[in-house]
């Protein structure tokens, strides 16, 4: 019996199985062609260019989107859970009224129902944190706990695989590792459209990149964000070859064809149409691997002034409708700190750390001026230009791309020099032909491209980037980070993206949600601090830590170090231990358990101090 039963598990189709899928927005396709299938068990991380069609292909595995041409089949009697990005509730229904129409979605018996919707709870409770008053109204919760909402709505339903767009967004850092350990223990599969370094190289038992410089229109690797990153590293430097020999034919038949060859033959005709069919062929792959690169670069005032802004006793409120810790209430006049001292110097880089409804957000409004502290002083340099990126990125919708890029004609200054809005479109890696489209039309990548390239046009002393990684892909993410490490100004940086954080951060400012602050000299030492309070804390039902995977083996010589250019290689992202990356070790330490948090502290406490000592080296020491 038992082997009859593991002949019929192995015999079971996958659970979505799309082929020669293809989707077409325009005159220029997203992708053409693709195939992929998902199994039980599966945790795919899906990732591409901002542009290239996650979100679509990924709603037409949830069935939301119908493709042009190809077909989905989806296994008998399989169910798919979707989260989109923008998780909306309609006004006036509470938490529980969410999840119980997601079980009556679901189709349980009256009977069943309250018994599946508290088991739902509880695994959302069992968590990191979960919902105190789940007669709260869910529209009027954080992005962050409507993110949470959505993805217990979906648990509810108890799915055989969840597909998950770009969930980190809006989560805190806290509520991401909730969500790691959510899918490390979960038995459903996943597929999950992400662009976090540390989330992919946690969860993902496969990579799949949609980009059109695969001949396939993606690639598929077995194993984790390391492993994919080898795999892709040896596909492109074979295709390499593949096309510098292509290109080396081409060119001896061309000069055989320009001696004019006569079609008498049939030999001659023969080779006069493999000569044809390999110029097309070239002049697609030289197309198909063009590759192009965001130019970002923030442009920073001469000021010579080294103290900017001073904190002294700074204590802030919440002001109304802002969204407390745990509960995810509403409760104005909440305090959010006190007792702040800091001072931002130029060449500083803070980053901003704390769980959803900290006051993050709140501080880099004191820091503009917008508002002011309950007590407390706050003084600011004389004349100091601060450049501020905000999470909600406000465009207007109704504008064309050339009016958001150049609202005052056709072309900017930049760093004294005039530049066509072609260009400038161009340096952003937007074409001709986009100018004319809305903004409506653009991706979320896309807007948050038009958003830095507005920012680039001031002269900044200070930048305040409220979660400037939301939607960007990989490739501009590296850009991103190269230049603000090559900022001369101040930086305060609110991100969910670890690996952003401890690459460029020199400091964290930490706020525990709780009225109190610390600052630390890495993330890991903020981590550890907040563990400690919440251990010397009663624990309470809706706060807890939870073991996690046990430590497995790291392959030596992973080149996640090689997420960058040489140059970035040289300048000390590689450990000096064995060649292993900061990135893999933090990622493997974090799965240690709270039992082992003496170990774990001083591990990565380690990792930090040896990726900071590299990264002083001289280039070429390392």
């Amino acid at each position: 019996m038992l082997r009859r039963n593991t002949v019929l598990l192995e015999e079971m189709p996958p659970i979505l199985n799309a082929q020669s899928v293809t989707k077409q927005f325009g005159a220029k396709p997203l992708f053409s062609n693709i195939s992929l299938t998902v199994e039980d068990g599966d945790r795919i991380g899906l990732i591409g260019p901002n542009g290239a069609g996650k979100s679509t292909l990924l709603a037409i595995l949830a069935g939301q989107v119908e493709p042009d041409t190809g077909e989905l089949a989806v296994r008998k009697r399989a169910r798919a859970a979707y989260v989109p990005q923008d998780s909306r509730f309609a006004p006036g229904l509470s938490i529980r009224q969410v999840l119980e129409r997601a079980v009556a979605a679901a189709h349980v018996n009256e009977g069943e129902r309250e018994g599946r919707l508290r088991e739902g709870l509880m695994r959302e409770l069992g968590g990191r944190a979960g919902f105190v008053d789940l007669n709260a109204e869910a529209a009027a919760l954080s992005g962050g706990w409507r993110k949470r909402l959505a993805i217990t709505e979906a648990l509810v339903s108890e799915p055989d695989v969840m597909l998950l767009d770009e969930p980190t967004n809006h989560l805190d850092l806290a509520g991401i590792e909730w969500l790691e350990e959510l899918l490390a223990s979960a038995k459903f599969a996943a597929v999950t459209v992400s662009h976090d370094r540390y989330f992919l190289e946690s969860t993902s038992s496969g990579i799949i990149e949609l980009n059109r410089v695969y001949a396939d229109g993606l690639l598929r690797v077995k194993g984790n964000f390391s492993r994919f990153l080898e795999e892709k590293q040896g596909y492109l430097e074979s295709q390499n070859r593949q096309q510098e020999s292509l290109r080396n034919r081409v060119k001896t038949e061309i000069e055989w064809l320009r001696r004019g060859p006569k079609a008498r033959t049939t030999k001659s005709k023969a080779r006069i149409d493999t000569a044809n069919a390999m110029i097309g062929q070239l002049a697609e792959m030289n197309a198909r691997t063009a590759v192009s690169a965001a130019g970002i670069d923030f442009e920073a005032s001469q000021r010579k002034t080294k103290r900017l802004v001073e904190f002294k006793n700074v204590v802030c409120d919440a002001p109304g409708g802002e969204t407390p810790d745990e509960s995810g209430e509403s409760l104005p006049g909440r305090r959010l700190f006190t007792g702040l001292n800091f001072i931002l110097t130029a060449g500083m880089k803070v980053g901003l750390v704390g769980p959803n409804g900290s006051g993050k957000t709140t501080l880099l409004r004191l820091l503009r001026g917008e508002i002011e502290p309950a007590e407390g002083t706050i003084r600011r340099a004389e004349a100091l230009r601060i450049v501020y990126f905000s999470q909600m990125r406000e465009l207007d919708e109704s504008l064309t791309l050339r009016r958001a890029l150049a609202p005052e004609g056709d072309g900017v200054i930049y760093q004294g020099r005039p530049v066509h809005v072609a260009g400038w479109a161009a340096r952003f890696l937007f074409t001709s032909e986009q100018l004319n489209q809305p903004v409506s039309n653009l991706s979320g990548g896309e807007r948050a491209r038009v958003l830095i390239a507005k920012l680039m046009l001031e002269p900044a002393d200070v930048l305040l980037l409220d979660e400037p990684t939301n939607d960007l892909d990989i490739p501009t993410l590296e850009i991103l980070e190269e230049n603000l490490l090559d900022f001369p100004g101040a930086l305060v940086l609110v991100t969910h993206d670890r690996y952003l954080l401890n690459r460029v951060s020199s400091t964290v400012l930490g706020l525990d949600g709780r009225g109190h602050t610390g600052r630390f000299a890495d993330y890991a030492q903020w981590e550890d601090w907040v563990e400690n309070k919440i251990r010397q804390r009663k624990p309470s039902r809706s706060l807890r830590l939870t073991p996690r995977a046990p430590l497995t083996p790291l392959r030596r010589n992973s080149p996640i170090s090689k997420l960058g250019s040489l140059r970035r290689l040289r300048s000390g992202l590689r450990s000096p231990i064995h060649g292993w990356p900061p990135l893999a070790i933090a990622s493997k330490i974090r799965r240690l358990p709270p039992t082992l948090l003496p170990l774990r502290r001083r591990l990565m406490n380690w990792t930090q101090r040896s990726t900071k000592t590299m990264r002083s080296m001289p280039a070429g020491r390392s």
